[in-house]
């Protein structure tokens, strides 16, 4: 089983829950990930790659409706 997440120079990264059987996927993936606002680290274990990922909140929206 893999680490869950993982700590990479004080920032915590989540597993995607996948593992790639080459670098070329993982790097593709990874691809996706940056352009959708992640950090991304790439992971060698073995014969697989794994990719953690983290994203910043830099925004919170509150419905204004609120509950009843």
């Amino acid at each position: 089983m893999q680490n869950l997440a993982i700590k990479v120079d004080g920032k915590k990264f989540m597993w995607d829950n996948e593992e790639y059987l080459n670098e070329e996927d993982a790097k593709n993936k990874s691809s996706q990930y940056k352009k959708d606002g992640f950090e991304v680290f790439l992971s060698r274990e073995g014969e697989k790659f794994l990719i953690y990922t983290r994203r910043i909140v830099t925004e919170i929206k509150i419905d204004e409706g609120g509950m009843q």
